[in-house]
C-alpha cells in the first residue's frame, strides 16, 4: 500500500525580507498554505503580519526571498496582478459605497454591460448568487449599504471578493468591530468557503475565533517567523506562550508541514 501523495500548497512564501528604510519589518520569513486551510496569522502590532500580507497581494514589493501560487513563482507588482492569480485581501476598511446598493457595491467598477448600458438584470442576479453561495443573511440586493450593520456590511465585502473566484482570501482583524451575533456569522461564513476549498489568512489577536475554525495557527515575531502549531495540537495558552517568548522555530517545509496535517 502507498501513501497519499501530499497535497500541493497554493501559498509558498519562502524567506521574505522587506525593509522600510532602516527598519527591518521582515527578516526571512516563510509561509505555507493549502487549498481549503484556514490559517490564523497572530502577533504582537509590529509583528509585520500585515507587511507579510501586503506583500502577498502585491501592495508591497519584498527586498529578498520568492513566493509560489501552485507551485508557479511569481513576482505581483500591484493587487491587480495578485487578483489575477486568485488572491484577494479584506481589509478592516470594507471600502464600501454607502449610498450605493449590494448589488452594486458587489460589482463596483466593473458593471456588466448591454451596449452601453449597465445590464441590471445581469449584475443583481449575479450578485445574489454569490451572497447564496455564501449563505450570508443580506436581506436583498437592492438594499442601499449604509443601511446595513457592520456585520452585514462586512458579508457585502466578502461576497465581493469572492465574485472574483479567488483561491486564497486574505481577512485582516475580521472580528475587530463585530458584535458576538455577527462574529458568529462570519465564522460561519469562514467555514463555508473552507468548504468549498478556499484557503483563507486570518490575522487577528482574537485566538477565540481562530481556534474556532482555524486548522493552523502562525507566530511572528519583531518580523520573523517564530514557530506555528496546528489547532488540534495546541492551546491558546501554549500560543500566548510563543507569542510572548518569541522563541524562534526552524520553520516547516511545505512537504513537512503537508506531511502534519491532520487528517
Amino acid at each position: 500500500m502507498t501513501d497519499a501523495p501530499l497535497p500541493r500548497p497554493i501559498v509558498e512564501m519562502r524567506g521574505i525580507d522587506k525593509a522600510f528604510g532602516a527598519v527591518q519589518a521582515l527578516r526571512g520569513v516563510d509561509l505555507v498554505l493549502y487549498p481549503g486551510e484556514i490559517l490564523g496569522l497572530v502577533g504582537d502590532n509590529s509583528a509585520g503580519k500585515s507587511t507579510l500580507m501586503k506583500i502577498l497581494t502585491g501592495a508591497y514589493q519584498r527586498d529578498g526571498g520568492e513566493i509560489l501560487v501552485a507551485g508557479e513563482p511569481v513576482q505581483f507588482k500591484s493587487p491587480h496582478e495578485s487578483r489575477d492569480s486568485g488572491i484577494e485581501m479584506i481589509y478592516q476598511d470594507f471600502a464600501l459605497c454607502g449610498n450605493m446598493d449590494v448589488g452594486q457595491n458587489i460589482f463596483l467598477g466593473r458593471w456588466p454591460l448591454k451596449g452601453p448600458f449597465v445590464d441590471r438584470g445581469k449584475m443583481y442576479a449575479e450578485a445574489d448568487r454569490v451572497l447564496k453561495r455564501l449563505k450570508v443573511d443580506v436581506n436583498s440586493v437592492y438594499q442601499k449599504v449604509e443601511s446595513l450593520s457592520g456585520g452585514r456590511q462586512q458579508s457585502v465585502a466578502i461576497a465581493r471578493a469572492i465574485s472574483f473566484e479567488p483561491r486564497v482570501v486574505i481577512l485582516d482583524e475580521p472580528t475587530a468591530n463585530l458584535s458576538a451575533m455577527a462574529t458568529e456569522r462570519l465564522l460561519e461564513t469562514m467555514l463555508e468557503l473552507k468548504r468549498q476549498g478556499v484557503a483563507q489568512i486570518i490575522i487577528s489577536h482574537r485566538l477565540v475565533d481562530i481556534f474556532a475554525v482555524g486548522d493552523r495557527v502562525m507566530v511572528l515575531k519583531r518580523g520573523e517567523y517564530v514557530g506555528d502549531r496546528y489547532i488540534r495540537n495546541t492551546d491558546e495558552h501554549e500560543v500566548l506562550e510563543i507569542i510572548v517568548s518569541g522563541t524562534r522555530e526552524r520553520a516547516l517545509t511545505a512537504d513537512e508541514a503537508g506531511a502534519r496535517r491532520p487528517q
